[in-house]
């Protein structure tokens, strides 16, 4: 199942990563499909897509922080650091919200997977 979770999140986290916002929730739901053809059952499907959903979203939360972060320090020096913190953390805020959809899609993904496979 951990692994069905984190080959899904692979998935999630690069189609979200090359086409950001409608890629992701489809990341998510190819991700979970995966996710549950590697756990191999309805139900360990299920909980794999979720958790794959849920850790791709956090982790572009955490990058969204850190690039900004990153981008106004390098632009502006240590005030654009600071501010593009505070617009990264905003993202991130954004983006954690989005992860409950993504999660329950690539939960949705899941089940479907782990029922193609079983």
């Amino acid at each position: 199942m951990w692994l069905g979770a984190f080959v899904g999140f692979l998935i999630t986290a690069a189609l979200g990563f090359f086409f950001p916002g409608l890629g992701h929730l489809l990341g998510g739901f190819i991700g979970g499909v995966v996710a549950g053809l590697v756990a191999r059952g309805a139900g360990r499907g299920l909980l794999a897509g979720f958790l794959a959903g849920i850790f791709g979203g956090i982790i572009i939360a955490v990058l969204a922080v850190i690039g900004l972060a990153v981008l106004g320090g390098v632009t502006t020096g240590l005030g654009g650091a600071l501010f593009g913190g505070l617009a990264g953390l905003g993202v991130g805020l954004i983006a954690v919200l989005l992860t409950v959809f993504t999660g329950i899609i690539s939960a949705v993904g899941g089940l479907i997977g782990g029922a193609i496979a079983r």
